[in-house]
């Protein structure tokens, strides 16, 4: 095989006969990228080059094999198509070319390197975009996983109309399959800044991209590059730079989560997450209201409230007194009750049973308003209320996944009519829907009876979830 090489004539270079080189893309130490024309087709092609120069190692030819065997066996119309590979043998390289198909587009790198910003519906959408292309590699067999996820590896095409253009991933020279993953020597590529810490290790999985990908968007939306921005306990710390919906900065927070335990595992949840983004119909500003003795602690992967006893009030004695009453006259009842039980008094004693419940729960109500405390937790994997009283404690209801959470229910006060036609007070509530159970705060429970710190805690929800309000 005959291939003139560059610096060998006044004319351009031709490789294997056939691609006309037309100008250098890029370099780096025993590699090069050419703009090429395809003499038989005539269209432009991207020509990859690895030389046997003096910093060769061989694991630079088994990611340069693995991403022509890669790029061979992908079809994918964001993804740039193999094309051909050879050998090169001359008087000034040796080494091998891989030629891919050219796609006329500028990476987001360049785009930022020159000025462009990019809104918050534009980073969406090429989350989407990316996304999309993710789930399809991560889906094949084995799985595809590109390990060097970067704006400069992403390409984004002219807008086009309401679209912020198409988007491509090129790049595959830090290719890994899973397969090879688990069979092989594990080597370590990627980019400082874009790579999450397991990848540091030479441990790479699919959920390895997805933080990648939400490191490229945070640079994206600070314009400053990962490695650049401050963290704390290795969680890269970007919000202070942008004006973005809380909804979307813990989505972000959840892609760049450094424990794989935590983050998103999959590019699926991901892109279901980010399509199921809801947010603040009205621009609440509500704080901790003054004087409130609730505790809220929360960061992006959990949240926790603890609303302490309501305390004594004047109104406790009348209910003591009601509730004293109330048993002094049930619990002789239902003494009898069950001493007659074996003269066929069941229904006596089924009724005497109703009217003592009632009674001891009227005692419960006063000592949990003097002495219980009602918490709330909330994490990525679920969502729990426990009742605390007198070192006793217990989930009401159940706790359940954190994903079943589909609905944020604040029920002003108001007034509603008995059977008998009085009027009766109904305090605010509000309610986290969670599958089959109902979490509550304020209402019935009479832990909180201020409106200000429910509506408060409401907000603060609301944030954190990403979840509207409901307003009843």
């Amino acid at each position: 095989m005959s291939n003139k090489i560059m610096g060998e004539s006044p004319d351009r270079d031709i490789f294997a006969s056939r691609y006309e080189v037309q100008q250098k893309l890029g370099k780096k130490a025993g590699r090069q990228t050419l703009l090429a024309r395809d003499l038989q087709t005539q269209e432009l092609v991207v020509i990859k080059l690895l030389s046997f120069t003096s910093g060769f190692e061989w694991d630079d030819l088994k990611l340069f094999e693995r991403e022509a065997e890669t790029l061979k066996s992908l079809s994918h119309n964001a993804i740039p198509r193999y094309l051909d590979y050879f050998e090169v043998n001359s008087s000034t390289i040796k080494g091998f070319a891989l030629v891919q198909s050219y796609i006329p587009a500028k990476t987001l790198e360049q785009y930022l390197q020159s000025g462009r910003t990019f809104t918050e519906v534009e980073v969406k959408e090429i989350a989407t975009a990316v996304l999309e292309i993710l789930i399809y590699l991560h889906g094949l067999n084995p799985p595809v996983i590109h390990r060097d996820l970067k704006p400069s590896n992403i390409l984004l095409g002219e807008r086009s109309g309401n679209s912020v253009g198409q988007v491509y991933l090129v790049d595959f020279g830090s290719v890994q399959t899973v397969l090879a993953a688990e069979n092989g020597t594990r080597t370590v590529v990627g980019t400082y800044g874009y790579m999450p810490p397991e990848q540091f290790g030479g441990h790479t999985i699919v959920a390895s991209d997805l933080y990648s990908l939400g490191a490229t968007l945070i640079y994206l939306v600070t314009g400053t590059h990962p490695a650049d921005l401050p963290q704390k306990d290795f969680r890269i710390q970007f919000e202070h730079l942008t004006k973005l919906s809380p909804s979307f900065i813990n989505w972000l927070k959840w892609m760049t989560e450094p424990s794989l335990e935590r983050r998103c595992n999959s590019a699926s949840e991901a892109l279901n997450a980010l399509k199921n983004l809801r947010f603040l119909t009205t621009a609440l500003t509500l704080g901790k209201p003054v004087g409130s003795k609730i505790k809220l602690t929360k960061n992006w992967d959990s949240l926790e409230i603890i609303v302490p006893p309501v305390g004594f009030k004047p109104s406790t004695i009348s209910t003591l007194l009601f509730a004293i009453t109330w048993n002094s006259l049930t619990l002789p009842w239902t003494i009898s009750s069950l001493i007659l039980l074996f003269s066929g008094q069941i229904f006596s004693l089924m009724f005497s049973l109703l009217f003592s419940g009632i009674g001891l729960f009227m005692i419960y109500g006063i000592f949990f308003s003097l002495f219980g405390y009602i918490r709330l937790d909330l994490n990525q994997e679920e969502i729990v209320l426990t009742h605390k009283l007198l070192g006793l404690k217990y989930p009401r209801p159940r706790p359940s996944p954190r994903q079943s959470i589909t609905k944020l229910v604040y029920i002003s006060k108001h007034f509603t009519q008995d059977s008998e036609g009085s009027r009766i007070n109904v305090p605010a509530q509000l309610d986290i829907y969670s599958g089959v159970y109902k979490y509550q705060l304020g209402g019935t429970t009479g832990a909180i009876e201020s409106e200000a710190e429910l509506e408060w805690l409401a907000q603060e929800l609301s944030d954190w979830l990403g979840i509207p309000i409901t307003r009843e």
